[in-house]
């Protein structure tokens, strides 16, 4: 995949694997993002957090109890407790051993492969260091055109607008959001896409959030009825836990 940003996040439509392919292998994972790329994938989707010493590691909860044989918060564990944690048997025993990664392992093993969609889950304390890291650990790999940093709260897309402007950005939006957040969000973030939850989007959301040329991708999407259906509504990506079932639902998967 070329790392052109018009050929890149541009492309339409694109299977964007959900945590990995979330599914098959324990979510947010080296393993799920490596099996993701070979079910088919184009781009992953994950979550960064910052660590007590400031590393951007991935996990999408703010605990550690529900994935890993820890407990507590990421945030008061440093980046060597966090990945002395297995990520993978809780999942199945065949996955044992399998750690929470940074953002960097991530970058070093999928970076050339998959577009990667990071989103920023600094939603307690928005005006931390997660951002300023995360854009400085994508330009250290040379991935700017390759990453998209997504995130709910308009703070963080208003921070990394003015941090680093070259990356990419989506809005993150959700059926159980206030009308007014609803309304006004999409219109106060610089944004290049939106990515609506799969149980709020129509035909009449998806002509409104496309205004201006942004793209439309979907979460989270695993039913193959209903990737078809979003992607006849003129959906631009599928973000879902199953890649492998989005890949057969875009026509001519094989001539991609």
């Amino acid at each position: 995949m070329s790392s052109s940003a018009s050929e890149g996040w541009a492309r339409r439509p694109l299977v964007i694997a959900h945590r990995g392919a979330a599914r098959l292998a324990p979510e947010n994972t080296l393993a799920a993002f490596r099996l993701a790329a070979d079910l088919g994938a184009d781009a992953v989707e994950l979550d960064a957090r910052l660590t007590a010493d400031g590393e951007v590691v991935v996990l999408h909860d703010k605990l550690l109890d529900r994935t890993t044989n820890g407990s507590g918060p990421v945030s008061r564990r440093t980046r060597h407790e966090v990945q002395a944690l297995d990520a993978g048997a809780m999942f199945s025993p065949e996955f044992a051993g399998e750690r929470i990664p940074t953002l960097d392992q991530v970058f070093e093993a999928v970076g050339s492969r998959l577009l990667i969609n990071v989103e920023l889950k600094n939603y307690d304390s928005a005006f931390d260091r997660l951002v300023a890291t995360v854009a400085s650990r994508v330009r250290a790999h040379g991935l700017q055109r390759r990453v998209l940093l997504s995130c709910f709260s308009p703070i963080s897309l208003w921070t990394a607008h003015l941090v680093a402007p070259e990356i990419p950005r989506a809005l993150l939006l959700y059926a159980g959001q206030p009308r007014w957040m609803r309304a006004v969000f999409p219109r106060i973030t610089f944004c290049q896409a939106h990515h609506p939850q799969d149980s709020m989007t129509d035909m009449r959301l998806l002509e409104s959030l496309r205004r201006g040329g942004r793209r439309v991708n979907v979460w989270t999407v695993n039913s193959l009825g209903r990737m078809r259906e979003l992607l006849a509504l003129g959906c631009d990506g599928l973000i879902t836990d199953t890649p492998d079932v989005a890949r057969k639902a875009i026509p001519h998967a094989a001539d991609r």
